[in-house]
């Protein structure tokens, strides 16, 4: 299953990446990006700062560098392109964290396994690889506020004739759903008058949906919309209903992680987040790797 947030202990496994995503995204720089114009209150866009209130700016005069670590196998949050550039997501985010303090910037690959070790041995100043904020990773990092979450979501075949996807429209219908996840788990709370069919993997699922053989699935959102604007998907399908955020199921969200002594920097993170967000161009990225967005 492609899990977006995932706990330290969890190794990433490979996911295909489609050649035309590839080059779109090869070809667009970071100042292009920061300079797009998104309109405010995107729907598809997470509004998880509070834009109106303003932040003040933490003590930066002694910050030069931050060496951003992260891994190169979650596409698209971390990957590397065939000519063996890093980019997705979290490293775009990171190198514009940097253009908004205005100090220099790296950003590393390492083994998944290794980020948390390697923060330890002050070989990175901050993980940004989609490391999930829970009781766990708390022991072991500190964490700026989320940067995103991973909500729930259902998908139907565009010619479905299914209403709202709320419990009571959906009593009766065949909902798909990978096992022993925290998306079946949900739908067994909230959805039990629905028949939940359940799969080994997100692949098998997608499929039994194309096939008629489910009438829906749930699953996280953010995989789902990189799934929809794939050539796996070709068109055939589309959300259906808003996305659920319960964190009893689907956590706290994703944070950049740091050394639990380095209090200042997180507090620069956090200011630089929020400023990102303020000025568009956390959304514009955002938008850059969701063009379906998962809200």
């Amino acid at each position: 299953m492609f899990n977006v947030a995932r706990n330290f202990t969890r190794r990433p496994r490979k996911v295909k990446i489609y050649a035309h995503l590839l080059s779109a995204i090869a070809g667009l720089s970071l100042s292009a990006i920061a300079h797009a114009q998104t309109p405010t209150g995107d729907p598809s866009v997470p509004i998880l700062w509070d834009l109106t209130h303003r932040v003040e700016k933490p003590d930066t005069s002694g910050l030069r560098l931050i060496r951003f670590i992260t891994e190169d196998d979650y596409p698209p949050f971390n990957f590397t392109l065939p000519d063996g550039t890093l980019t997705g997501f979290n490293v775009d985010l990171g190198r514009a964290i940097c253009e908004e303090l205005q100090v220099a910037c790296t950003v590393q690959a390492r083994r998944w396994d290794t980020l948390i070790p390697s923060l330890d041995e002050n070989r990175g100043d901050a993980i940004v690889a989609s490391l999930q904020i829970n009781n766990e990773t708390r022991k072991r990092v500190a964490f700026t506020s989320p940067y995103y979450l991973t909500p729930g979501r259902f998908v139907t075949l565009r010619s479905s004739p299914l209403g709202e996807a709320v419990p009571e429209a959906l009593a009766g219908h065949t909902i798909g759903v990978v096992g022993k996840s925290a998306h079946s788990a949900f739908l067994q709370t909230f959805f039990a008058k629905s028949t939940i069919k359940t799969f080994e993997s997100s692949q098998a699922m997608r499929a039994a949906l194309r096939n008629g053989e489910i009438e829906t699935l749930f699953g996280d959102a953010n995989a789902l919309s990189f799934w929809l604007n794939g050539t796996d998907a070709s068109g055939c399908c589309a959300f259906k209903g808003g996305a659920f955020l319960d964190p009893n199921f689907f956590g706290e969200g994703v944070g950049i992680a740091v050394r639990g002594t380095n209090a200042n920097l997180r507090r620069i993170l956090d200011y630089a987040l929020a400023k990102l967000a303020e000025r568009g161009v956390y959304a514009d990225l955002y938008l850059k790797y969701f063009p379906i967005g998962a809200y």
